[in-house]
């Protein structure tokens, strides 16, 4: 298995510059939910200790209320903003991977990068979302651990392999990116045909490149061990508060956890994804063997395949088969 984690890393230090502005936008959205969840949670202690009455209890209602219409708009930014946002990366390190340099003035050129490619966060939306329903058919019809052991499991190694199945399924989250930044390096005016031919290159390296994201996940899951374990003493610091006042150090804490691991580690996971497939595939053409193989395992695969042979305009597949927008993996990250 190719780990290519130092020539990741190096690109990732390159695209710095977007790093820190999605590393920006989450602490002022952080800083707000803080202060807003801060003041949700204040007012539902003085109504559970009955200080405010009904008065205080309409209050809450509405602070709950407006806790709703919060997430709602922070599910649009995140969709329309942030993905544009995320999207634009992907294709810095895309060229980074290349080209071996960033290009100059790099968030300009992602941002018109995923405008040229893409035309809108609608149409950008409609292949993240595809791509992901074919990742995830397909990563069910072969990667199923359970059936590769040809003899009885033990109770203790199935709960084993229940947890690496899960972590199979996080990883894959990251996997649309990869196909994202192909597309980008593809250049193909048929987008379609392009994502086509990149989820085929993918099922050729899939055990690679999802092997080295199992990697990774593994280490996410031992980097939040350690920071748990590191939190014991501010624990034990934070019990001689006040009720109220350990409550929003809490928040605060665990607002700064979320910041760090959004901010900067599922950017560095994201990156060495893409430069794992990217590197892999280089050497690889999309061969008939592996297009039948991924056509039979996946019906949304099936669905590329006829709008790429139909040269169909990406802007217009707006919605999941159900009809209304589905959350694509994790182009978000």
């Amino acid at each position: 298995m190719g780990l290519h984690f130092k020539e990741a890393t190096s690109v990732y230090r390159k695209t710095l510059p977007y790093v820190l502005l999605q590393f920006g936008i989450g602490v002022l959205f952080a800083l707000f939910g803080v202060i807003y969840l801060g003041l949700v949670g204040w007012l539902a202690l003085r109504v559970v200790a009955g200080d405010g009455g009904l008065s205080l209890l309409a209050v809450a209602g509405v602070m709950i209320v407006g806790l709703v219409t919060f997430a709602a708009v922070w599910r649009l930014i995140q969709r329309y903003l942030l993905y544009m946002v995320k999207a634009g990366h992907v294709a810095v390190i895309a060229h980074v991977v290349e080209e071996g340099e960033a290009p100059d003035n790099q968030i300009r050129y992602g941002v018109n990068q995923v405008r040229e490619y893409f035309l809108s966060a609608t149409g950008l939306f409609g292949v993240s979302t595809l791509v992901d329903a074919v990742l995830k058919q397909f990563t069910r019809a072969t990667a199923r651990l359970k059936e590769l052991i040809p003899v009885p499991i033990p109770q203790q190694l199935e709960t084993l392999l229940a947890i690496v199945q899960k972590s199979i399924v996080l990883a894959v989250r990251y996997l649309d990116n990869a196909i994202i930044a192909y597309m980008f390096v593809d250049g193909n005016e048929n987008r379609w045909q392009s994502a086509r031919e990149g989820l085929v290159l993918y099922a050729q390296t899939w055990k690679t490149v999802l092997g080295s994201t199992l990697v990774i996940v593994g280490g996410m899951y031992a980097l939040s061990f350690v920071l748990l374990t590191l939190l014991a003493p501010v624990s034990a610091a934070l019990d001689v508060l006040p009720t109220a006042l350990e409550a929003l150090s809490w928040l605060i804490v665990a607002g700064l956890v979320a910041i760090v691991h959004t901010g900067l580690v599922k950017p560095w996971v994201k990156t060495v994804v893409i430069t794992t497939f990217l590197v892999e595939q280089r050497e690889r053409t999309p061969d008939e063997e592996t297009e039948h193989a991924l056509t039979d395992r996946s019906e949304k695969f099936r669905e590329i395949v006829v709008k790429a042979e139909n040269d169909e305009p990406i802007d217009e597949d707006r919605q999941g088969s159900n009809g209304t927008a589905e959350t694509p993996g994790d182009t978000t990250a």
